[in-house]
Order: C-alpha cells, then sequence, then structure tokens
C-alpha cells in the first residue's frame, strides 16, 4: 500500500480530547465501566444550575458546549479577515478586558452594599441614625458618625487601592501592541482595538491577545509550541496545528478569505468545536487548532491566525473568577451572638423604660418643679411644657435613649481588631520556617485572610494522592515484555550511568534525564528483532517512544559536541515512558503532525502519523497509527489495564496475557502506576475504512466527540498483547509521620484518588493510612442494588467490629483503646450509583465506624460530591488538600481549600484559600497556627464581648 494516498490528509489529527481533561475541572465526566451512568456540568446553562455528582442516565457527551452537539443557532460564524461582516448581524465583543471591581460611578454604593452584609454594621447604623434626633442625642450628633464611618472608610480606601491596581492592570494589558493585517500588510494595532474575524501575527516568545484559530506557522508542517504557563499554570510545551489548507496561503500576498463556524464562547479551555470552508472545501477544527489568550509562542518563530474570540468572551477571561470567597465559622457564629446580645440589648432598654414609666408615674403630679426635669418653662411670659411630648412618647424616648447609651454592648472595635489580629497570624504564618519548602523555593500563601482560625477546627481532611501525598515525579522502574518481568536492573553498569546517546554530525545527542535499565532487557534490546521475543520488545519500545503526545525540544550546552534531549508534555507519566524508550535505545528525535523520527540503535527511522486518538475518560487509553517505512501500517495502544484487557485479543497467547496480569498485579501491590501496551497490524481495507469514517467524524460538527470516541473504540480491538510498565510515584517526605499525627489528633484523614485500587492500597500502607491491624471493607459494585447490599452488609461487620472491641457513642464513634479500626475502599464506579441518592445516608453511617476511607478510581467532581455528602451531614469543619486542577472542585467545595504548589500546574494554588509546598506542612499548619489562631481569636472576642458587658450592666 502505498503510504502518501489518502494518508497526506491526516498530518494534522484533533484529538476527541485533549490528554489534559481528565485533569480538568471546567469539563468533567464520569462513568461507570458498564456506561450505565453519567454525572455532568454544563457551562452553557444560563443560571444557576444544581450540580449532580453522581447520577444515572443515558448515553450523553454533553459536560461542555465544547462536546455538545451544536446547531446553527449555537454557533458563530467568523468571516476570516472580514471583521466587518463578521460583526454586521451580532456586535461580538471586543478584545478590551476588564477585571476590575468598580466604577467611580458605582464605587459608593457597591461597596457600601457589600460592607453592611455584616450584620453588626447595620447595628451600628441605626444607632448613628437614632442619635441624629434632638430628643435622643446622648453623644453629639457627629461623635456618634465617627466610629463606623471610619470603619467604613479604611475598608473602602483599601477596597478603592486594590481596584486602582486592577485598572492599572487593565490598562496596561488592553494597550499592548499586536500585529494585525490590515490592507494586506501587518500593522501595530493595539490589543483593545482587535476585532473578531481579523488576522494576527505573533512572533516568538510573544503572548497571544485573544482566543485565534492557526492558520499557518514559520514551520513547514504548520506545528507551533505554545506555553500554557500564565492559563493553567503548567510550564510543558504544548503543540497547536495550522491546517494544511491554510498553511500555504501568505496573508500579505493574497487575499485570505473563508468562513469559520464555531460553537459560543464557554469556559471549556481544553475543548473546541469548529468547522471552516476556505476554497470551497469544509475542514474540521478542534483544540489542537486554537491557541488561547494568555498562552506565548515557543520555539517558532511565527505564528498566523484569525481571531474567534475577543475580550470577555476568551476562555480565559470566562475562567478568571478568582479565588472562592469563604467566611470563618467563628464570624458566622459572631453574626448569631450579636442577634442574641441585640435582644439582651432591648430587654435592659424595656427595663429601663419600664422603670421610666413607673417613676413618671410616680411623680406626675411633682413634674412641672421636679429639679433636672422640671416639665414647664419660666422663662417666657407664658408658661408652657418644655419638651414634653405626652407620657407615652417620653416612655418611647426613653427607651431610644438607653439604646444609645448601652450601644457599646456589641463593639465596633471588635471588627477593626479582628483584621488587624488575622494580617498578625497571616505574617507568622508565611514566615514559618518550618512551612519553607527549599526544594521549590517557595513560602506559605494566605490567600484568605478571613479563615485563619478555622484551621483550628478540623474534623476531616480529604486529600489527592498522586502530587500530594506522592512527588508525581514519574521514573520507569520495570516493564512486563512478551510474559516476561524485567523489574528494573539489579547490577549497574558504566552504560547505565552514562545514557543513551547517538551521535550525528560530530555532536553527541543525549537525553536530559538518565533511567536506570535492566542490563538483562538492555542486552536483549541490543541483539536486535530477529528472534520472536525481540520483534515483540522492539514493538513495544517502539509504542513507547510513539503512542504519545510529547515533543523533544533540542537543548544546548556549554559543551558545543553535546546536545540534550529535553522531552515536554502534558502528562508526567509519557515523559517517563519516553525518557525509558530512549534509555533502551529507542530516541524519539522529531515529531510533526505528519511524521516523528526515531532514533532505533544508531539508525534513525521516520514514521508516518496516519491517525491518533488521545486519551479521554471514557476509554482510558490512547492510540496512535503509523505507517511504516515498508509501507505497512500498525496501530499501537497504551491505556489501564480494566479498559486495556477488554479490546485484548483473549483468544491469542492466552498464557502471555494470564503471566502480564500476574505482573501487573504484582506492580501494584508495590505502588507502581501500570499501563498495558497492544498493537496489531492494518490490512489495506481496515485503514481505508477507519480513514473514512474519521474524515467524516472529524468533519461532523454535531457529535463530533461521541463520533470520534466510536472510531477510536473501532480500531481499537483484537489486540496482540505486547507487554505492560511500571512507574513509580514516590511518597513525599514525611507524609507516613504526618497522616499519623493527623490521625492521633482524632482528624479523620480521606483519600480521593484516580489511581487504581491495588495502587492506592499499596499507597496507603507506605504513607501509614493503612496498617495491618485494620479491617478493610471494599466496595466495588456495577449495579445500584449491589451497592445497597454491600453498604448494608458493611454496616453490620463494622459494627460488630466496634461492638467487639469497645463502646459506641451517638456519631457512631468508637470508645475505648482497645477498638479494631476499619478501614473503608470503595471505586468510583459504586460512587456512581450512591452519590445524589438515597444510599448517601448509608454511605455516611459507614464512614462513621471507620477510621479511614480511600476512594479509588473517582473522577473531579465525585471529589466534591464526597467532601459535600459530609459537610451536609456534619457540623464538622472540612479541608481538601491537592495539587491538579481535578481537584480544584473538591478544594472549593470544602470550608478550606489548601493548594500544593505540584508538577500538574498551579490551578488547585488559585482555587485554593491557603498554599504550600508539601503535605508534611499540613502538621504545623494545624496544630500549631491553627490551633493558636482560633484559641487567640477565641479570647479576644469573649474579652471584648464581656468587658462591654460589665461596663454596660454598671451603667445599667
Amino acid at each position: 500500500m502505498d503510504s502518501k494516498t489518502p494518508v497526506e490528509n491526516l498530518y494534522s489529527i484533533e484529538p476527541a480530547l485533549s490528554s489534559s481533561s481528565r485533569r480538568s475541572n471546567f469539563s468533567a465526566r464520569s462513568k461507570s465501566l458498564g456506561g450505565s451512568s453519567i454525572r455532568e456540568v454544563n457551562f452553557s446553562d444560563v443560571g444557576p444550575q444544581p450540580v449532580r455528582y453522581g447520577s444515572q442516565g443515558a448515553e450523553s457527551d454533553t459536560y461542555s458546549m465544547s462536546q455538545k452537539e451544536i446547531n446553527d443557532e449555537d454557533a458563530r460564524l467568523v468571516h476570516i479577515n472580514d471583521p466587518v461582516n463578521t460583526n454586521e448581524r451580532f456586535k461580538f465583543a471586543g478584545n478590551s478586558i476588564r477585571t476590575a471591581k468598580y466604577s467611580i460611578l458605582t464605587f459608593l454604593p457597591r461597596n457600601l452594599f457589600e460592607q453592611f452584609h455584616r450584620v453588626a454594621y447595620i447595628y451600628f447604623l441605626v444607632i448613628a441614625v437614632l442619635n441624629q434626633l434632638p430628643q435622643l442625642a446622648v453623644f453629639g450628633r457627629t461623635a456618634s458618625i465617627l466610629p463606623l464611618a471610619f470603619v467604613l472608610l479604611v475598608t473602602a480606601v483599601k477596597d478603592a487601592y486594590e481596584d486602582y491596581r486592577r485598572h492599572r492592570a487593565d490598562r496596561i494589558e488592553n494597550n499592548r501592541l499586536a500585529l494585525v493585517l490590515v490592507n494586506n500588510e501587518f500593522q501595530q494595532k493595539k490589543w483593545k482595538n482587535i476585532q473578531v474575524g481579523e488576522i494576527i501575527k505573533i512572533q516568538a516568545n510573544e503572548t497571544i491577545p485573544c482566543d485565534m484559530v492557526l492558520l499557518s506557522t514559520s514551520e513547514p508542517t504548520g506545528v507551533a509550541y505554545v506555553q500554557t504557563i500564565n492559563l493553567d499554570g503548567e510550564s510543558n510545551l504544548k503543540t497547536r496545528y495550522a491546517k494544511q489548507e491554510t498553511l500555504q496561503k501568505i496573508p500579505e500576498k493574497e487575499n485570505v478569505s473563508g468562513l469559520i463556524k464555531c460553537e459560543k464562547p464557554n469556559r471549556n479551555i481544553y475543548g473546541f468545536q469548529a468547522n471552516m470552508e476556505v476554497d470551497g472545501k469544509r475542514v474540521s477544527l478542534g483544540p489542537s487548532n486554537i491557541i488561547l489568550r494568555g498562552c506565548e509562542l515557543k520555539n517558532t518563530t511565527w505564528a498566523v491566525g484569525v481571531v474567534v474570540y475577543a475580550g470577555s468572551e476568551t476562555k480565559a477571561m470566562l475562567n478568571n473568577s478568582g479565588a472562592p470567597s469563604k467566611r470563618s465559622r467563628l464570624e458566622t457564629h459572631m453574626n448569631l451572638e450579636i442577634i442574641f446580645l441585640s435582644l439582651f440589648l432591648v430587654a435592659l432598654c424595656t427595663v429601663v423604660s419600664v422603670c421610666a414609666a413607673v417613676w413618671l408615674r410616680r411623680h406626675r403630679d411633682e413634674l412641672d418643679y421636679l429639679p433636672f426635669y422640671r416639665r414647664k418653662d419660666f422663662s417666657e411670659d407664658e408658661e408652657k411644657n418644655y419638651n414634653y411630648h405626652g407620657w407615652g412618647l417620653e416612655i418611647f424616648f426613653t427607651f431610644l435613649m438607653s439604646v444609645i447609651v448601652f450601644q457599646i454592648m456589641i463593639p465596633i472595635s471588635l471588627y477593626i481588631s479582628m483584621e488587624l489580629v488575622r494580617v498578625g497570624q497571616a505574617y507568622f504564618m508565611i514566615r514559618d520556617a518550618e512551612m519553607y519548602d527549599e526544594s521549590s523555593d517557595t513560602r506559605f500563601q494566605c490567600r484568605a485572610l478571613n479563615i485563619n482560625e478555622d484551621l483550628g477546627q478540623i474534623k476531616y481532611v480529604f486529600s489527592d494522592k498522586t502530587g500530594t501525598l506522592t512527588e508525581n515525579k514519574m521514573e520507569f522502574q520495570c516493564a512486563s515484555i512478551w510474559g516476561v518481568d524485567y523489574n528494573g536492573g539489579k547490577a549497574t553498569s558504566q552504560d547505565q550511568k552514562d545514557g543513551y546517546f547517538v551521535q550525528a554530525d560530530g555532536q553527541v545527542l543525549r537525553p536530559k534525564m538518565v533511567v536506570k535499565t535492566d542490563p538483562e532487557l538492555l542486552q536483549f534490546v541490543r541483539n536486535g528483532k530477529e528472534t520472536k521475543e525481540g520483534s515483540y520488545v522492539h514493538d513495544f519500545f517502539l509504542a513507547l517512544a510513539a503512542c504519545n503526545t510529547i515533543v523533544p525540544i533540542i537543548v544546548d550546552t556549554p559543551d558545543p559536541t553535546l546536545k540534550l534531549i529535553d522531552y515536554q508534555g502534558e502528562s508526567p507519566d509519557e515523559q517517563a515512558l519516553v525518557y525509558a524508550a530512549a534509555a533502551y535505545g529507542f530516541m524519539l528525535i522529531e515529531r510533526t503532525s505528519g511524521h516523528i523520527v526515531i532514533d532505533i540503535q544508531g539508525e534513525r527511522k521516520r514514521f508516518n502519523v496516519l491517525g491518533l486518538h488521545e486519551f479521554d475518560s471514557d476509554r482510558k487509553r490512547m492510540s496512535v497509527i503509523l505507517g511504516f517505512p515498508n509501507q505497512s501500517v500498525k496501530v499501537f495502544v497504551k491505556g489501564a489495564d480494566t479498559t486495556m484487557f477488554s479490546v485484548i485479543d483473549r483468544s491469542l497467547n492466552t498464557s502471555i496475557i494470564r503471566a502480564t496480569e500476574g505482573h501487573l498485579q504484582s506492580y501494584s501491590s508495590i505502588g507502581l502506576r501500570t499501563l498495558v501496551i497492544g498493537m496489531r497490524e492494518l490490512s489495506t481495507s481496515e485503514f481505508e475504512e477507519w480513514h473514512s469514517a474519521f474524515e467524516v467524524a472529524s468533519t461532523a460538527l454535531m457529535g463530533r466527540a461521541r463520533l470520534l470516541r466510536k472510531i477510536a473504540s473501532n480500531i481499537e480491538s483484537n489486540l496482540c498483547i505486547l507487554g505492560a510498565s511500571g512507574i513509580e510515584d514516590k511518597l513525599q517526605q514525611g507524609v507516613p509521620e504526618a497522616i499519623e499525627s493527623l490521625r492521633t489528633a482524632g482528624i479523620k484523614v480521606w483519600v480521593l484518588t484516580g489511581d487504581k485500587q491495588e495502587t492506592a492500597i499499596s499507597i496507603g500502607y507506605s504513607s501509614k493510612l493503612l496498617t495491618s491491624k485494620m479491617t478493610q471493607v471494599i466496595v466495588n459494585s456495577n449495579s445500584k442494588e449491589s451497592c445497597r447490599k454491600s453498604l448494608e452488609d458493611a454496616i453490620i461487620m463494622s459494627k460488630k467490629l466496634t461492638t467487639m472491641s469497645g463502646t459506641t457513642n451517638e456519631t457512631g464513634r468508637t470508645l475505648g483503646s482497645g477498638s479494631t479500626p476499619v478501614a473503608l475502599i470503595i471505586d468510583g464506579t459504586s460512587l456512581v450509583y450512591i452519590l445524589d441518592s438515597e444510599l448517601e445516608e448509608r454511605l455516611f453511617e459507614l464512614a462513621c465506624n471507620c477510621s479511614v476511607v480511600l476512594c479509588c478510581r473517582v473522577a473531579p467532581l465525585q471529589k466534591a460530591g464526597i467532601v459535600s455528602l459530609v459537610k451536609k451531614r456534619t457540623s464538622d469543619m472540612t479541608l481538601a488538600i491537592g495539587d491538579g486542577a481535578n481537584d480544584v472542585s473538591m478544594i472549593q467545595m470544602a470550608d478550606v481549600g489548601v493548594g500544593i504548589s505540584g508538577q500538574e500546574g498551579r490551578q488547585a494554588v488559585m482555587a485554593s484559600d491557603f498554599a504550600m509546598g508539601q503535605f508534611r506542612f499540613l502538621v504545623p499548619l494545624l496544630f500549631v497556627h491553627g490551633h493558636w489562631n482560633y484559641q487567640r481569636m477565641g479570647y479576644m472576642i469573649l474579652y471584648n464581648f464581656y468587658r462591654n458587658a460589665v461596663f454596660v450592666l454598671v451603667l445599667f
């Protein structure tokens, strides 16, 4: 078969979903292995919608606008290089942005409205108003206004300064310059004046001013490398591609025109769905064809694109919500206390007014001449009453004057004191050397000043595993290839110390990271693929080097004869596998949208990339279709064992499959992350059938993601197993000691992870979350009824264990030193049927009887659902800690959210209340700072209330 026939049209393959989408909080979905239940979030809905964490329903891929079926009414029409026609029907948003909160006109009313959310401020305002009445002016009119005015003014000045800084940043951003095509030449234009439909040119290391579809780049293959650190915090380079139909067009020399039909603006930064009509041909556009505002162009001289979203409609701005606003439990309780004190104040004033009524009644005949009261005014010829309004009004005015006299029962100074104390507490936390991470040079960050004292009341800790308990620095450890276990060399040769390298044109190319190798496997690879086993080893490492989205970057060194290859990618797992392949002599040298170059044992070979189906949360695998130099075509697939064994042909090599399953079990038992590798050769008819189906699916505007998943599933079938890999994700320093300290303090630790059950249990033992004395209760169910039965059986068993060893109190917690601890282990499939159903109550009852809860294979919104489950049924404070975008929903749901500055970007940090570098810092944060923050703030509030109460009662 000629590899250049329909193959050339597939140089740019759009993935159904970005590989990062499994970590995204913007587009989350969970699907049971049986495919009968879903959980969805739709950002296109108008108004607030209830978030469902686990529900049953039909097949759907409606999780964001990018994956939702859209019709002409929902589409945006963008005329390329014709902003006038583009904005003729609908005036799209300009590229000017505004992150400031106030304007000159709205500042005063809006700021005052926000400040008066505190109940005490309304009380002080009422007192100040009462004091303006002549009959009630106990203190001076001006003096009564000053305290409240001072507090409001200080807060307003602070808010105004913060907003001024936002205005200044907006002005700088809006006045930056970009090259825009005007009259067939690129001219400088301010960012704020850029319109949808215009063509812009970006130079190397420049920031993208708006969301644009790539038309052409300086690379002949149309590839552009971008860094999204300003968008999601990830520093790894990502690849974006221009379509072949527009690649050769030069805007300065020829008129570039066409029509893009894309989805309406939405928050999903990992999804994009559109069609482009150019030169009478309709081509599809996906996430790999759009560069978002805030990204930086790297390793590419220039890139040209057309604006599709601008200003407030860009995905970056739609996601610019800032850190969540939370109120401390203490301050919420204070509002209740103020209401009680107000009632007490009313009671005191009522007693005073009743006593005044009795006194007036008793002395009614003496009021005209009584000293210090004297009702009659004798200063004029005609005698008349002086400021006397009758018996009833006198009592009423006495009541109001008493309110003013006793007003200090609720101290306004307390709020100022609280803010000052919180600032001091934040300073202590930030400067604490015990919470400084030397490895990343990061100090503790206090992003929310108003919940410092909540750190001392935490009863539940919900933690992610990967990157939070572990380092998320993946290291290839071992491999099972064709039924043989190569468990990561026991001996170290000189080759291992130096690492694999390639010599070409007088220069040495060496991978940036050295991976330890197995001597036996290394020798086997060098002997070539003459034997049957050798050919499988060859295909295994070829799959590791090719089945990924890694971009090789050549890095210069001080030695001009030595260059390093740095593998950049979105997934640390993929990076570890590619470095491992390079260590065994399969070095990825070059990647474009149409081909890859791999140096195999010193011989460079070029493979055509005919198709690429990236990882998605349904299939849990990815595949690449390669055209070999000998014109053969093979599909290589890697993925989780749960889904890979369902697509492997079990009628072939049964013994190999059984051996691989045994090796996977042993890898998981020692805490390694596992992937299964498979492949098969495609016939000409199979490839052509896939190619035609892919062309139809990739150009479909409606249901494209579902069609692409179906095509991927069809091609990923009847595979021949090659082997499996084991990658180690090491525990962070001090994690076991930290978890033991938390449990000793009576804090329940729940670990929520997307990893497989065996891996999570192994990490649980190594981190001392699980112990040999614990009884494990495992819930793995595939239906609602089986979930119900499993939960009921588990509750009975857990109660038996606790009653045998001690007594239980009304909350289900066991009393007595001889208690047998119980650990609950539950998977995400079971949670799909439990969350948002009547089974939630049963799960909570079971969890109350357990010392540890370990949730495996959970999706991002299931994490938030578990936190919500506890928050709704207990008044205990919850803390969530994580490092990735998939932890954001959990962090925002918990009372206190802590972000770890990890390998998966800074999305968790940006959404958190506090941020730090290591999990172990949780111990000083909760036990030292949390304890003192809560105690000091509590004592200060009580002191203020009691001091003022004594003063008021003396006056009374």
